[in-house]
C-alpha cells in the first residue's frame, strides 16, 4: 500500500464470533499496520447503526450473522464502499459478487488469502465492480462449480440432458421448464433463484424475473422504450422477454463476454 496516501484506509469489522473477530483484527494488524481500525459489529443491526454514523473505507463482513445474513446490512443502508466477505459457507458466492465485493475467503481464514485480497483492494481502491478483471473473478469462481447436466423426465422415462444445450430456463404458473435448443421443454424442480447459482454465470445470465437465457439462444437485442431492452430467442421464447433498466448495463457487458 502507498504509505503516502493522505488520508488512512479506515476498516470496520462485521463478525459475531469473538475469537475470529480477534484473529482477523490481529491479521490486520500485522499485514497492514498503516490501516485504522475503525469499528467491529456482532450483527447487522449494529452494523448498520455503525455505517450510519461513520466513515470507512473498507468492510470485512462474515455473511452468516447472530441475527441474519449480512447481506441485510446493505438492504437497510446501501452502501458502495469494498468489501471483503468472509464465511464457512460457499453457497452465497453469487450474492456476494454483486455487492460491492473484493474477495470472498472461506474459513479458516490464512494471512496469505487476506493479504491478497487486500492487494486486490489497493489495486482496484474505488473502482466499480464491472471492470474486466473483476467479471473474470466472478466467472471464475461461479463456473468452477456449474451444473454440467440435468436430469429430466418424459413419461416413467428419465434421461439426462447436457447444461450447454439448455437455450433457456422460465417460470410459468408455479413450473419452472428447461427449454431445449431442440425445441423440446421439460419441467424440472428447480427454482430459478437456484438456477442462476447452479448454471456457468458466463454463459447463463438471468435476463428477467422469470427467464434466464443461454448466450447462444439470443438471436436480436433491440431498444425498447424506457431503456429497457426487448430479447429475442431462438427457438422462440414462449414469453416475451424485457431487461429491465436496472440491468441493461450488465447484461450488455455479459452479452459481450460471454463465451
Amino acid at each position: 500500500m502507498n504509505q503516502s496516501r493522505k488520508t488512512m484506509t479506515r476498516y470496520l469489522i462485521v463478525e459475531d464470533e469473538r475469537l475470529a473477530y480477534e484473529e482477523i483484527k490481529r491479521m490486520m494488524h500485522k499485514l497492514r499496520p498503516a490501516y485504522e481500525f475503525a469499528g467491529w459489529a456482532e450483527s447487522v443491526e449494529q452494523a448498520v447503526c455503525l455505517l450510519q454514523g461513520k466513515n470507512f473505507d473498507l468492510l470485512i463482513i462474515d455473511i452468516r450473522l447472530s441475527d441474519g445474513v449480512s447481506f441485510e446490512i446493505f438492504e437497510q443502508c446501501p452502501v458502495e464502499i469494498p468489501v471483503i466477505f468472509t464465511t464457512a459457507y460457499d453457497e452465497y458466492a453469487l450474492d456476494a459478487f454483486r455487492v460491492n465485493s473484493i474477495d470472498y475467503l472461506l474459513k479458516p481464514i490464512g494471512e496469505r488469502e487476506l493479504d491478497m485480497a487486500l492487494g486486490k483492494f489497493e489495486r482496484r481502491c474505488c473502482l466499480r465492480s464491472a471492470t474486466p478483471e473483476y467479471r473474470k473473478l466472478e466467472t471464475d469462481y461461479l463456473s468452477a462449480g456449474k451444473k454440467n447436466r440435468f436430469l429430466v423426465q418424459t413419461g416413467d422415462t428419465f434421461r439426462p440432458v447436457e447444461t450447454t444445450d439448455v437455450a433457456f430456463f422460465y417460470s410459468e404458473d408455479k413450473y419452472t421448464y428447461l427449454h431445449l435448443f431442440s425445441g423440446c421443454r421439460y419441467i424440472i424442480g428447480y427454482p430459478l433463484d437456484r438456477l442462476e447459482r447452479m448454471v456457468d454465470a458466463a454463459q447463463f445470465f438471468r435476463v428477467s424475473r422469470n427467464c434466464i437465457a443461454n448466450i447462444r439462444s439470443i438471436r436480436k437485442i433491440s431498444k425498447y422504450f424506457a431503456g429497457r431492452l426487448l430479447l429475442q430467442f431462438q427457438p422462440e421464447c414462449p414469453h416475451e422477454i424485457i431487461v429491465s433498466r436496472s440491468r441493461v448495463d450488465e447484461f450488455l457487458r455479459w452479452a459481450d463476454d460471454a463465451r
